[in-house]
């Protein structure tokens, strides 16, 4: 696995899948990035870099653990367009990595063909989801032969009296079945300081966010799942009048991880996007 360093010395790893042009790729949690795959089968159209974010995968940890906060990350993502030589960069970002790829968007726009946030995270732009927003879309499985238990998990994180995310998670991907049962343990974050200093204090400034974003003229593509409830249409559609021309869509049938639940749509949608 290729190694970059990162501006405080720290190692950093990533995986390549495919050829052609370059998609420097950004995995959620933070976890490791193999939950990615091959995304479906992009690599028939894109070379896709998949960045381990700091302290994840094959990334080593970092002597500051400061240094996982989101905001920081961002120069993870610029050392490796650096390293990769690339003038300017298109970039993929998944869930939570959404955050640090907003704010390199606000940071580095002379540096950016094209973004495309899939199920994004909204943390970085200061958008909320919210428990109605939730239960909206919890509701479209009511019929679902495990909708009472995970909705009652639901209920009371939302309520604030609960944290089983674990019994939540069909409502993360579009089929509950074996393959998705399997993809959700590989997803699980492992670095657990990683994940708590994420969001620490100073992690994000939505207002300088949305004011450096709403004078980009890049090209973004925001995807949202029709049945995720990490990250609602609603919410997604939400961040997406905060890009100037940005393009919108809603992936019917699919949870958080789009590209398992009908691959050659999801592909499809993003290398039209990217093309």
């Amino acid at each position: 696995m290729p190694t970059f360093t990162a501006p405080d010395g720290t190692r950093l790893a990533y995986r390549t899948h495919g050829d052609g042009e370059p998609l420097l790729c950004v995995p959620g949690g933070p976890a490791d990035s193999a939950y990615l795959g091959d995304l479906g089968g992009l690599p028939a159209h894109r070379r896709l870099i998949v960045l381990d974010l700091r302290g994840t995968g094959r990334s080593a940890i970092p002597a500051d653990t400061s240094s996982y906060r989101c905001d920081r990350l961002v120069e993870d993502i610029e050392a490796l367009r650096s390293h990769l030589g690339l003038a300017r960069a298109d970039l993929l970002a998944h869930s939570a990595g959404a955050n640090p790829a907003a704010q390199y968007l606000a940071r580095h726009p002379d540096r950016v063909h094209r973004l495309a946030l899939i199920t994004p995270g909204s943390r970085a732009v200061g958008i909320a989801v919210t428990g109605e927003a939730r239960r909206a879309v919890a509701m479209l499985r009511k019929d679902e032969p495990w909708f009472p238990t995970a909705f009652a998990a639901l209920e009371a994180i939302t309520e604030g009296t609960g944290s089983d995310w674990e019994a939540v998670s069909p409502f993360f991907h579009g089929r509950w079945d074996a393959a998705a049962r399997r993809h959700q343990e590989a997803s699980r974050p492992d670095n657990e300081e990683a994940v708590a200093l994420f969001a620490a204090e100073g992690a994000f400034d939505p207002p300088a966010t949305r004011a450096a974003l709403a004078g980009c003229g890049t090209a973004v593509l925001l995807l949202a799942g029709e049945f995720d409830v990490n990250s609602p249409p609603r919410s997604v559609a939400e961040s997406a009048e905060l890009f100037p021309g940005a393009t919108y869509v809603v992936q019917r049938g699919a949870g958080h991880y789009p590209w398992l639940d009908d691959a050659e749509r999801f592909v499809e949608t993003v290398a039209a996007f990217l093309a």
